[in-house]
């Protein structure tokens, strides 16, 4: 079966972020990458670019959460779109209280979790970065 593994893009701040996902996640992340680590005379970096992550992995269960930060010569991510949420499926209730809570500081919450019309605890949000995130459980696709 195909993985599916989102990517995010950020402005400047990606390695601070995934810093933050590395703290309510935890795990180690597989692989950082910046951009000085691909200047050459082909691609030259500028050095206000040259720390900026050109790519971050953080291994979440089975999958992978991706992440850049996006060259100013790129113009900048529209930190307000709403196009695309994370979904993530936890394993228990608690487990989704805990994502949720920790994901949550200081952003904005949309629903808290509760009981779900659809009959799971669900919830979501837009975490201070301005990712946003749906948490759910089902208790009938548990084991």
């Amino acid at each position: 079966m195909a993985q599916i593994n989102p990517h995010i893009n950020f402005n400047g701040n990606a390695e601070e972020a995934f810093n933050f996902y590395k703290s309510v996640f935890g795990g180690e992340f597989v692989k950082i990458m910046r951009f000085k680590d691909l200047a050459s005379p082909v691609f030259p970096v500028s050095e206000n670019e040259a720390n900026k992550i050109m790519h971050i992995a953080l291994p979440i269960g089975n999958n992978i959460l991706m992440a850049n930060d996006v060259p100013e010569f790129m113009g900048k991510t529209n930190e307000n779109e709403n196009r695309s949420k994370i979904a993530i499926g936890a394993e228990s209730k608690e487990e989704a209280d805990n994502l949720f809570n920790g994901l949550s500081v200081d952003g904005q919450i949309e629903m808290p979790m509760t009981d779900s019309p659809w009959g799971s605890y669900f919830g979501m949000f837009r975490d201070k970065y301005g990712i946003e995130w749906m948490i759910d459980f089902d208790s009938r696709l548990t084991k």
